[in-house]
Formats: C-alpha cells, sequence, structure tokens
C-alpha cells in the first residue's frame, strides 16, 4: 500500500493506492495523521480509485480520520470508489459519515463550496 498527498486550501487529499488491510492499516493511518496535524488541514479527502483490496481494516482508517476530522470541525469525503469498494463502504455505514463523490474534483468542489458558504453566513450580522 502506498499514499501520496496533495493539499489545497486546507484540505488533504489521500490517494491511495494497493490493497488496504491490516497489514498496511496502521501505516497509512499514521501517514495521514501526520499530514494532518504536519499541514494542519481541516477537510480530508480519500481516494480509493487505486484500491484494489480493502477490509474491516481500512474501515476504521476512514472511520478514525473521521473523528479527528470532526475534532477540528473538518469533513471526510470518499471519491473514485470501484463497485467493490464501494460495496464495502456501504456495507460499514461509512457513507452516512463521510459522503461518496465519483472523483476528487466533484469532492474538492462541494467542500469548497461548504466553506464558502460557511464564510459567508458568519459574516452577516
Amino acid at each position: 500500500m502506498h499514499v501520496s498527498f496533495e493539499i489545497t486550501d486546507e484540505i488533504l487529499i489521500a490517494s491511495l493506492d494497493g490493497e488496504l488491510d491490516h497489514h498496511t492499516a496502521a501505516q497509512i493511518r499514521e501517514e495521514i495523521d501526520k499530514k494532518i496535524d504536519n499541514f494542519h488541514c481541516k477537510h480530508l479527502i480519500f481516494n480509493f480509485k487505486k484500491v484494489s483490496f480493502m477490509d474491516s481494516s481500512g474501515i476504521g482508517v476512514v472511520m478514525g480520520r473521521y473523528n479527528k476530522m470532526k475534532e477540528l470541525g473538518g469533513r471526510v469525503m470518499v471519491s473514485g470508489c470501484s463497485s467493490y469498494i464501494d460495496r464495502i463502504l456501504n456495507m460499514s455505514g461509512i457513507y452516512t459519515i463521510a459522503p461518496k463523490y465519483n472523483n476528487v474534483n466533484e469532492a474538492l468542489k462541494v467542500v469548497k463550496n461548504k466553506v464558502n458558504e460557511k464564510v459567508n453566513t458568519e459574516g452577516v450580522q
């Protein structure tokens, strides 16, 4: 399992590649948390486009990052899910806490719009 990162406007994009299972989950969790902490990210987008396998440990990675982002006042989103990954995330209930998007660009657009809406409504008195 390999993870690459991109950061834009306090949004961390974690693009996963390979198998997300009990052998790799701890490493991925640590790498993502380190980026969140070092770059003060408020939102996280998981890109599952290149994930070939995921077990319950992968669900735990998403759940744990959801809790971390919630504490920071941010959101978690998932994107690029194959039908296999989609089925696993859907059955686990992840989509009730982390919405699914077809690709990273869709997720970025939504989170940037939400941030702009929040700024605009907070600025109105």
